[in-house]
């Protein structure tokens, strides 16, 4: 699957000067032809750790409930815990009800730690403001079932519709969870997981994840070579 920029549903161009991409959720939708059942989704160059993994595949392996909802998951982790100490990162900020589901997720850009220890974000508000600590975040590892897919191509294209003119506007996995969601077609556990999260987000990050990574092998959680 390739994530090619005028892959757009049809009636949609590329705006005059658009060179990004559109986000997560165009990037999910660019393997539409090669899925056919449940399936996970990650980034690539982010590491999650075994438990991350076997808590998803259990999940898609076992839930089958019929009752027509659709049933997704979401990996979560302590946002202390994903932070990068080299520049901002973006987060899906997570809400769970008394169930341990998700009952809402924004997508916060830019959060920081600040001089003074707050951590600061930019919603999508448009404001700029601390983010709570503690607050469970999604890494961008999900479980789905196979008719996510259809719904990304409907919300997909109600986002081009209202937004497709814009050079650096993006349609995000949180704001599509958050929409099924809340008109009642979804629910999504939240799973909580004992990995380990990082990523290189900067280059700076690099030591920091091969230390990591050293320690696991180290600790015999991880093997020297895959």
């Amino acid at each position: 699957a390739y994530q090619a920029l005028d892959d757009l549903p049809a009636g949609f161009t590329v705006p005059e000067g658009r060179t990004k991409p559109w986000g997560t959720s165009h990037a999910i939708r660019a393997a539409r032809d090669l899925i056919s059942g449940p399936f996970a989704v990650i980034n690539a160059d982010d590491f999650y750790g075994r438990d991350s993994y076997e808590r998803a595949a259990s999940f898609l392996q076992n839930n089958h409930a019929a009752d027509g909802k659709e049933h997704y998951a979401m990996v979560g982790y302590q946002l202390e815990n994903t932070l990068s100490d080299h520049g901002d990162v973006n987060r899906g900020i997570c809400r769970t009800d008394d169930s341990g589901f998700l009952s809402g997720v924004e997508e916060v850009v830019k959060i920081q730690r600040e001089a003074d220890g707050v951590v600061m974000g930019n919603y999508l508000d448009g404001t700029r403001r601390e983010v709570p600590a503690g607050s469970i975040v999604s890494m961008n590892f999900w479980a789905f079932s196979h008719a996510f897919m259809h719904h990304i191509e409907d919300h997909f294209t109600r986002f081009l519709k209202d937004h497709g003119t814009e050079e650096k506007s993006e349609c995000y996995i949180p704001t599509v969870v958050d929409e099924f969601i809340h008109n009642g077609q979804a629910d999504c556990a939240v799973l909580p997981t004992t990995s380990s999260w990082f990523g290189v987000t900067y280059p700076d990050d690099k030591p920091h994840v091969v230390a990591n990574i050293r320690a696991l092998i180290d600790a015999g959680e991880y093997p020297v070579s895959l």
